[in-house]
């Protein structure tokens, strides 16, 4: 589904965030991205979701070169992609249910699709009686789980998360975790950063990264509990 072929990454000032990565993500895989900050974990995320462009290299995904992709093109692209950051990026004067309307309201959804859609997202995350709720009111916990309905509530065949975890106590990132382990079992490739594998006994794919450089590359490994 995503193949990198050479891909080099370099910022002003002559530093490479990342430096000849070669892999392969294949359909409704479970892949944990790890390594130290600073490793070019959050920099490769971006390059899969176009959100940035590689140096030089090519990325391919579903027969599209990513790396020569038209700037007009890309708002089409984003719609397979749903993308969960540390930070959340929550609207804070928008309830639970117009942040996560928020996508199908860009992409001129019916009114009538949107409102099941939302709730069908915020069910799947356990906030379905929090839907008028603002999110300042939600824990930690909450709140990432509403940016994951965010993310998914466009149905996404791709789902990226950048440290999705990192703040939260670990009952919160074990049910962050587990949350997406759900839609990878449905066919969502799932695709996340972290510093630490959790411990749980899914099989993964484990892509390791030291100073911008691809130093592991292991398939389908049962993590161990």
């Amino acid at each position: 589904m995503i193949n990198f072929e050479k891909i080099f990454k370099r910022y002003p000032g002559n530093m490479d965030a990342l430096q000849n990565i070669n892999l392969e993500i294949l359909p409704a895989e479970l892949v944990f991205v790890t390594g130290p900050s600073g490793a070019g974990k959050s920099t490769l995320l971006k390059l899969i979701s176009s959100v940035e462009k590689p140096t030089s290299g090519n990325i391919i995904f579903e027969n599209m070169n990513l790396s020569q992709l038209e700037t007009r093109d890309i708002p089409y692209l984003r719609r397979k992609f749903g993308m969960i950051f540390q930070d959340n990026k929550l609207l804070y004067d928008r309830n639970c249910f117009e942040n996560v309307s928020l996508p199908l309201a860009i992409n001129d959804i019916d009114g009538i699709d949107i409102n099941r859609r939302v709730r069908a997202a915020l069910d799947k995350v356990g906030l379905l009686n929090k839907e008028k709720i603002m999110p300042i009111s939600l824990s930690g916990g909450e709140q990432q789980r509403l940016a994951i309905a965010r993310a998914i509530v466009s149905r996404p065949s791709i789902l990226i998360a950048d440290e999705p975890t990192g703040n939260l106590d670990k009952e919160y990132a074990d049910e962050i975790m587990n949350i997406f382990y759900s839609f990878q079992q449905v066919g969502v490739t799932v695709i996340i950063s972290t510093h630490e594998l959790p411990i749980t006994p899914i099989k993964h794919k484990k892509i390791h990264l030291i100073e911008g450089q691809l130093r592991d590359q292991i398939n389908n490994v049962p993590l161990l509990s």
